[in-house]
């Protein structure tokens, strides 16, 4: 089995429920992709699936078995956030989540021989509570460059979850990759033993 990520967090996920997963980072633009996605009006939750199939599908179809490709994405009243580029626009981002709901589009596709052969999307809804200007600096501070790997700046598995007052979803899917259901699907493979 294959992970097409770069993504960290879900491979220790994987790893940490058993599933041995060789890791390739597709090496796709996901810029240039989002942005052309954007243009045609395509909803985040659309843009999360499709991303995370084009990455399934460009390693299935050179490694064989089943790859699983995953992309998370952030919708505050329809606008997308991406990664912060850098600590200021991290900031910038708690500015604009404080005191609001944002739903994570955590998508993921399974594909074997170049095809999607599973899909799954998770909408995991976060309120954010109100933060204060001194607050955003000084956790901007104290966590640092981890920011920049999540699209919403925060981590939840740490100092992260002193953002939140409200969480809806399961905590797998926050972090990146719906679990639950994808051992579902790996049991119904035969890949893992029910």
């Amino acid at each position: 089995m294959t992970l097409a990520s770069g993504s960290e967090s879900r491979r220790r996920l994987l790893t940490a429920a058993g599933i041995d997963a060789a890791s390739v980072k597709p090496n796709v633009d996901e810029d240039a992709m989002k942005a052309g996605l954007r243009a045609e009006g395509m909803s985040v939750r659309d843009q999360a699936m499709r991303l995370a199939e084009m990455k399934a599908v460009k390693i299935s179809q050179r490694v064989p078995g089943l790859v699983i490709g995953g992309d998370q994405m952030l919708a505050l009243d329809n606008e997308a956030f991406d990664k912060p580029k850098d600590l200021s626009a991290a900031a910038d981002h708690l500015r604009k989540l404080s005191g609001k709901a944002h739903t994570l589009e955590t998508a993921i596709v399974v594909c074997e021989n170049g095809e999607p052969v599973w899909r799954h999307l998770a909408r995991p809804r976060l309120t954010m509570r109100p933060l204060t200007e001194e607050f955003i600096e000084d956790y901007v501070e104290r966590v640092g460059e981890p920011l920049l790997s999540t699209v919403g700046a925060y981590q939840l598995e740490g100092l992260g979850a002193q953002l939140f007052n409200k969480i809806e979803g399961d905590y797998f899917s926050i972090l990146g990759l719906p679990l639950l259901p994808l051992l579902d699907y790996l049991r119904i493979r035969g890949v893992i033993t029910t």
